[in-house]
C-alpha cells in the first residue's frame, strides 16, 4: 500500500525533528488514535440509582438563577 501525500509529508517533517520531539509526535498520534476509537458513554440515567430527580420547576428555577443577571441588552440591541 503506497503512502498518501499527507503521510509522506508528515514522515518527512518528523524525520527533521530530534528524537525526543519524534517521541512527542508518536505519543500525540497514539492519543488521537485512542480518542477516536473510544465510544462515548451515555450520560442518560447517570443518577438513576441515586434516587435523585428534578422537576420542570427545579430546572426552570436553576435557569433563572444562572441566567437572571445575564446582560441581554448588550446582545439584543
Amino acid at each position: 500500500m503506497a503512502a498518501t501525500p499527507i503521510e509522506e509529508a508528515i514522515a518527512a517533517r518528523v524525520r527533521e525533528l530530534p528524537p525526543e520531539r519524534q517521541q512527542e509526535v508518536l505519543d500525540f498520534a497514539n492519543f488521537l488514535g485512542s480518542k477516536a476509537k473510544r465510544p462515548r458513554k451515555s450520560m442518560y440515567g447517570l443518577w438513576k440509582d441515586l434516587g435523585i430527580s428534578f422537576s420542570e420547576e427545579d430546572i426552570a428555577e436553576a435557569r433563572k438563577e444562572v441566567w437572571g443577571n445575564f446582560p441581554r441588552e448588550r446582545f439584543f440591541e
